[in-house]
């Protein structure tokens, strides 16, 4: 043994027992390794000739804990959170079990069942036609799948954004391999199928909407039927014009119509003003002609019933009904008239008749008459008058006054 073997009864060790240790022995690191693994199992070695046997039962105890715990952590790893807006599928063995709802909830854990969550209010969008850029870059088309044939047999070019959301997370994940590219090969078919029942027209004027909203119900309808599990929430034209090459022409034809249909409200906005103008200006004058109409017979009526209440008067008193009718038809008559007669016995050519003044005051001249006739009446030596000439004798005011 050497000097310096730990154990030694020679204490040949210079440094009192602790002399320098060599490197340590593989053989003897891997007995105690299996030493410290067998205690923690409840296997020590025993004291005395047993040390070659082992204690069987804490083995088996500490063997029975580890599998519990193990078993414990795979149950709990069962437990699983499905967020709001999202849904989950849960797969026994790879093949549908189950849908969940939001909340916490428990599966078999790995390998026998899996949970595969899906996002059902998600907006997810397809665009055909066009790729969009970056923040800040321009769109880039895509003239593969923009440009589609009318039924006119004009050439269109569409750029459309589809919009769409899962409905059902068991058909969208089972039934359909790759329901994203399902969905974009509908959009280009129904787009192309939708624009070549219609004219360039109508596609780019006034059927936008018509279109858009066939778009869609084609769409849904078709991706109902394969079962797809997808809903189309809403479709975006982004943009409908004609090629590049014969734009210019179209912008042509497309100012000519707007010029065309310019003209066409201005002259109806003409005729809306004129002809309620020409109606109301007709009613106007058929009213105008029933009056006159109407004020003719009244006073045609009243006329010969006047003559015959005057004649009725003529009767009973002929002399004093001539001359009150001789009267009257004078103050008729001279009230339209502008000259003045006076008798040339009492005249006096001093006398100054302002005529431009009385002709303005209707209602002096008026009573002048009416005097000049009540002088008459009372003048007991009135006559009535003959010839042609006719003769007004002035009032006794007037005569005073002179």
């Amino acid at each position: 043994m050497a000097w310096n073997e730990p154990g030694s009864g020679g204490n040949k060790d210079p440094w009192g027992g602790r002399g320098d240790q060599g490197p340590p022995d593989l053989d003897e690191v891997v007995k105690k390794m299996q030493d410290k693994l067998g205690g923690l199992f409840g296997g020590g070695r025993k004291s005395g000739g047993e040390g070659g046997h082992r204690r069987g039962g804490p083995g088996l105890t500490g063997f029975g804990l580890i599998a519990g715990i193990v078993a414990l952590v795979w149950l709990f790893s069962g437990i699983y959170i499905v967020d709001a807006g999202k849904q989950g599928v849960v797969l026994r063995f790879g093949a549908y079990s189950e849908t969940t709802a939001p909340g916490p909830h428990w599966h078999i854990p790995y390998p026998v069942e899996q949970v595969e969550v899906v996002d059902v209010e998600q907006r997810r969008f397809v665009e055909i036609g066009y790729r969009s850029g970056a923040a800040g870059q321009s769109t880039v088309a895509v003239p593969r799948e923009a440009l589609m044939l009318t039924q006119d047999e004009n050439i269109v070019n569409i750029q459309l954004a589809v919009q769409y959301q899962v409905s059902d997370p068991q058909r969208y994940l089972f039934d359909v391999r790759d329901p994203n590219v399902v969905l974009k090969q509908v959009a280009e078919s129904v787009i192309r199928e939708v624009i070549g029942k219609n004219d360039m027209d109508f596609v780019l004027k006034e059927g936008r909407a018509q279109v858009v909203a066939d778009i869609k119900t084609v769409m849904q309808k078709t991706l109902t039927s394969y079962q797809a599990g997808l809903l189309v929430s809403d479709v975006n034209l982004q943009d409908a014009q004609p090629p590049e090459e014969v734009q210019a022409a179209f912008s042509d034809a497309i100012k000519a119509r707007e010029d065309k249909e310019r003209l066409k409200n201005e002259a109806e906005a003409y005729a809306n003003d004129v002809i309620p103008k020409a109606r109301g200006a007709a009613a106007r004058q058929i009213q105008e002609a029933n009056g006159y109409r109407e004020s003719l017979i009244a006073k045609a009526e009243g006329e010969a019933s006047r003559f015959s209440q005057v004649l009725t008067e003529f009767k009973k008193a002929p002399e004093v009904t001539r001359k009150r009718l001789y009267l009257e038809t004078m103050e008729s008559v001279m009230t339209q008239s502008n000259k003045v007669l006076i008798d040339s016995k009492n005249a006096n050519n001093m006398m100054y008749l302002p005529l431009d003044q009385l002709m303005k005051q209707q209602p002096n001249v008026r009573q002048f008459s009416s005097d000049m006739s009540s002088s008459q009446d009372s003048g007991a030596d009135s006559s009535a008058p003959s010839g042609t000439g006719t003769t007004v004798r002035p009032s006794r005011s007037q005569r005073e006054s002179r």
